[in-house]
C-alpha cells in the first residue's frame, strides 16, 4: 500500500488525474482539445461525482484521466480509491482541483491493498504521484499500520494461532525498540490470569498473554488492549457453521490494536505505549469451560459463565484488570465483541463506550474529519442488573431473557474490571469489510484506529 504513493518528481511520465465537476467539465475539455470533447461525448461522460474516464492522448495533450468531484470536493474523502481497480495498471499523478489531496492520496493507498499470501502475485501495482504539499510520511505510517492489521485478520487460523499472534506483538515492538514478555499456558494461572487460561485451555495450542511497552516512562501512559481470539468455535455452546465461517477474524481487536501501535511508534509520539493482548483459541474438548461454571478473575470478581460463546469479554476482563493496575492516562480496548453491535449500527459504524466526556467529544469530531466513522453508545448503568448472578459476583452475559442491549451489557461487564483509570474507552468493532468500498477492500479491515491515531497525536503532541 505504501509503495502505491510516490512523489510526482519520481514519475515524469505519469498520467495526470484531473478533477472536474459537471460545471467545469467543458472548460477542462476546451483546454484538452476537440478530440477529448468528442471522446467524452462518445462515452457519455458528464463529470458526475465519482465517475471517471481515461482519455487517450491527442493533439494538444497526453493521456489523461478525468475524475468527477462535487463543487465542495470529493463525493467521499476516499473516492479516488475506486480508480485502483477501474484503471489500467500504471503511473498516475494528482493534478489540480483536489481540495484535500492528502485524503485523496490516502484513499488511493487504502484501496491498493491486496492479501496475496496464498495467491500468485497479481503483478505491478498502480502508483499515484503526489505533490510536496501532501504529508507522504504520515500517510505511509497510516498505510503500514492498516496493512499490518488487515494482513493479520485475513490470515487463517491454521497459520495464525495464539503463538503466532503473540509473536506478532513481540516482532512489532522489537522492530521499534520496545520490550516485554509473553505468559504461556499454565503460567497464566500462577501469574493470575485465570479467565484467559480457562477460555484457551481446551485448544491444543496453549493460550498466552503478550504484554509489551515502548517509550519513556516519564511520558503519558497510553495502554491498548486487544481481544486476541484467533478462532472462535463458540466452545461448548457451539456456533452453527454459517456463524463460524468468519471466525478467523475474532482476533480483529488485537489486529487493530497492533495497527494503531504501529502508527504510534513509527510516528515517535511522546507517549509510554503499552499493548496487552490475550491470545487464545476457543476450542471444544473435555477440558473446555462450561456454561454454569464459576471462574475466578484477576480482579477478584467471581464470574458465572452464561454462554461459552461470549468468551472475548472474559479474556479482556483479565487483561483490562492488569492494565488498570498502573492507572494509565488513556486506556483503549478493541474487540470484535458482539453481534448486537452490528444489529444496532451495521458493519460500517462501530460503537464506542466511555465515561470520559472530553474523550468522547474528541473521538466524535476527529472520527468525522478522518472519515473513520464511530458512534457513541451509553454505559447505561440501570442495565447492570442484567448481569446479576445468584451464585457469583457477576454473570458475563445478559441473563434477563430479553436479549436486549447486548453490546451495552458487554461493555458494562468490561467496565467492572476498570476501576482506577478515568480515561477508558471500549470499541466493539466488526473488523471486516463485506465488500469493496472507498478506502476499503473486502476482507479484514481496520475500524477506528485512524481516528484514534489522530486523537492521540493531537492530545499528546505537546506533552514533551
Amino acid at each position: 500500500m505504501r509503495e502505491s504513493l510516490v512523489r510526482k518528481s519520481d514519475m515524469p511520465n505519469a498520467t495526470p488525474i484531473i478533477a472536474v465537476t459537471e460545471a467545469t467539465l467543458d472548460s477542462t475539455l476546451s483546454e484538452l482539445g476537440d478530440s477529448a470533447g468528442q471522446w467524452c461525448s462518445f462515452n457519455a461522460f458528464t463529470g458526475k461525482p465519482a465517475s471517471s474516464l481515461l482519455i487517450p492522448g491527442a493533439e494538444r495533450h497526453g493521456t489523461a484521466v478525468l475524475f468527477g468531484v462535487e463543487d465542495s470536493g470529493l463525493p467521499h474523502p476516499f473516492a479516488l480509491g475506486a480508480l485502483v481497480k477501474s484503471l489500467p495498471k500504471g503511473d498516475y499523478a494528482l493534478a489540480d482541483g483536489f481540495p484535500d489531496p492528502d485524503q485523496a492520496a490516502l484513499g488511493f493507498g487504502l484501496s491498493s491493498y491486496r492479501f496475496e499470501r496464498y495467491l500468485k502475485p497479481s503483478g505491478k501495482v498502480s502508483r499515484l504521484g503526489v505533490g510536496t504539499d501532501v504529508d507522504l510520511d504520515r500517510i505511509g505510517i497510516i498505510l503500514d499500520g492498516v496493512q499490518l492489521a488487515r494482513d493479520l485478520i485475513n490470515t487463517p487460523a491454521n497459520d495464525l494461532g495464539p503463538e503466532e499472534l503473540a509473536a506478532a506483538v513481540a516482532d512489532l515492538f522489537q522492530k521499534h525498540g520496545g520490550a516485554g514478555h509473553i505468559v504461556v499456558g499454565e503460567d497464566l494461572l500462577t501469574q493470575d490470569f485465570p479467565m484467559v487460561h480457562a477460555v484457551g485451555r481446551a485448544s491444543s495450542r496453549a493460550p498466552r498473554l503478550a504484554d509489551f511497552t515502548w517509550g519513556k516512562d516519564t511520558d503519558p501512559k497510553v495502554t491498548l488492549v486487544g481481544k486476541g481470539v484467533v478462532f472462535d468455535t463458540g466452545g461448548l455452546n457451539l456456533k452453527p457453521g454459517n456463524s463460524m465461517s468468519l471466525m478467523k477474524k475474532d482476533m480483529g481487536g488485537a489486529a487493530n490494536v497492533l495497527g494503531l501501535a504501529s502508527m504510534i511508534m513509527a510516528a515517535g509520539l511522546p507517549v509510554r505505549l503499552r499493548v496487552i493482548v490475550p491470545c487464545v483459541e476457543n476450542a471444544v474438548a473435555g477440558s473446555a469451560f462450561r456454561p454454569g461454571d464459576v471462574l475466578a478473575s484477576r480482579k477478584g470478581l467471581s464470574v458465572e459463565i452464561g454462554n461459552t460463546d461470549a468468551e472475548g469479554r472474559l479474556i479482556l476482563g483479565d487483561a483490562l484488570a492488569l492494565a488498570d493496575e498502573e492507572t494509565p492516562d488513556l486506556m483503549i480496548d478493541m474487540a470484535t465483541l458482539t453481534g448486537a453491535a452490528r444489529v444496532a449500527l451495521g458493519p460500517d459504524l462501530p460503537p464506542f463506550y466511555t465515561h470520559d466526556e472530553g474523550l468522547a467529544d474528541d473521538i466524535a469530531v476527529v472520527s468525522e474529519a478522518s472519515a473513520d466513522p464511530l458512534w457513541r453508545l451509553p454505559l447505561w448503568q440501570p442495565y447492570m442488573k442484567y448481569l446479576d448472578s445468584k451464585v457469583a459476583d457477576i454473570n458475563h452475559i445478559n441473563t434477563s431473557g430479553t436479549g436486549f442491549a447486548g453490546s451495552i451489557t458487554a461493555a458494562l461487564f468490561l467496565s467492572r474490571f476498570v476501576e482506577n483509570t478515568e480515561s477508558w474507552v471500549h470499541f466493539d468493532i466488526y473488523g471486516w469489510a463485506p465488500a469493496d468500498k472507498p478506502g476499503k477492500t473486502a476482507g479484514g479491515d481496520t475500524q477506528g484506529i485512524r481516528c484514534l491515531f489522530d486523537v492521540i497525536s493531537e492530545r499528546y503532541a505537546t506533552s514533551q
